[in-house]
């Protein structure tokens, strides 16, 4: 199987939730809740820093890499019979993460952009498992399908063009990946501002920030970006959705995303009408590095009402560990 990294913040053991914990159940506490972080396209769970590290010690949380991504390995059907991925797959590969690092207790999904299909693809396998353990989800700049609509502020002719290539192009750049490299280091700083721009709304984007996106992205290979790229023209997963509508959902967007444009969000809320659906201003693709203080006062809200945290819970270390899981494909 494919090893898939992932990393779980434990919560301080000696904070008040753990001692009430405690008191209130002796040894037979049951799980805490644990959040799951999938993060998006070309992306690591590094893309969480900010909420990451508002969250250490005041919950259980587990952050990972999706396959063929920064610490994961490659996909096993990808390097030996050249398969493309499918969203499927990665919700397949969420369920062996959680499996391994949360198998029991209530759980709080959040995924960004693919990692909001994954979480999709999740809940459209295993139903059960939404049903029985999962008290609250997030969505954040992501989309449940038609995303073969979207023209990237593009003008719509162009953009059509674009469509028809892309694909081939991209299949010719992975079949040629060593050459790419080395292009791609050459030109870099051009490619920067492409990021920049597909990545944040704010022009005055704190330039360490930028930097930090870039070098995420940066660092997936191209034949990595070649394997991914068609799973999102086949993605849809709109009536996978119904699976959370009894609980707590967070449904947020920049409202100048224009890799999965805020009406996505909207969709999804559509079907989810207890969702809470929030629209930053002035933020694009990447809002939880972009506006990461508005990310986090909606997520704390989500948590609270899931149960994950009381509302007064304030902590702020932890201890962290690592793992991997194999995982089919």
């Amino acid at each position: 199987g494919t090893e898939l990294s992932y990393e779980v913040e434990e919560v301080e053991a000696d904070s008040d939730q753990a001692a009430r914990r405690r008191r209130l159940f002796g040894r037979r506490a049951p799980a805490p809740v644990t959040v799951v972080f999938s993060h998006g396209y070309c992306l690591s769970q590094d893309s969480w820093h900010f909420q990451r590290a508002a969250l250490r010690g005041v919950v259980r949380a587990v952050y990972w890499d999706q396959r063929s991504h920064a610490r994961s390995a490659r996909g096993v059907d990808q390097l030996e019979r050249s398969a493309p991925v499918s969203i499927d797959q990665l919700g397949r590969d969420l369920k062996a993460v959680i499996d391994a690092a949360a198998p029991e207790g209530p759980l709080v999904l959040v995924g960004h952009s693919m990692g909001g299909m994954t979480t999709m693809a999740l809940a459209d396998q295993f139903p059960e498992l939404i049903r029985e353990r999962v008290v609250g989800v997030a969505l954040v700049g992501t989309s449940s399908g038609q995303l073969g609509q979207v023209n990237f502020g593009l003008p719509v002719a162009g953009m059509n063009a674009v469509r028809r290539v892309l694909p081939g192009v991209l299949r010719a750049l992975g079949s040629q990946a060593e050459l790419v490299e080395k292009g791609r280091r050459a030109t870099a700083d051009l490619f920067a501002g492409v990021i920049k721009r597909y990545s944040f709304s704010r022009r005055d984007v704190d330039p360490a920030i930028a930097r930090f996106a870039e070098r995420m992205i940066e660092a997936t290979p191209i034949d990595v970006v070649a394997e991914f790229y068609p799973a999102f023209a086949e993605h849809d997963k709109a009536e996978a959705l119904k699976h959370f509508a009894d609980l707590p959902v967070l449904v947020l967007a920049g409202n100048e995303d224009l890799v999965t444009p805020s009406e996505h969000s909207e969709a999804i809320a559509q079907r989810l009408p207890d969702a809470e659906l929030v629209l930053v201003p002035d933020a694009g693709h990447m809002v939880m590095l972009e506006h990461p203080e508005v990310v986090m006062d909606r997520l704390a809200d989500l948590l609270v009402r899931a149960g994950a945290v009381p509302a007064a819970v304030r902590a702020d270390a932890g201890g962290s560990r690592t793992g991997s899981k194999g995982a089919g494909g």
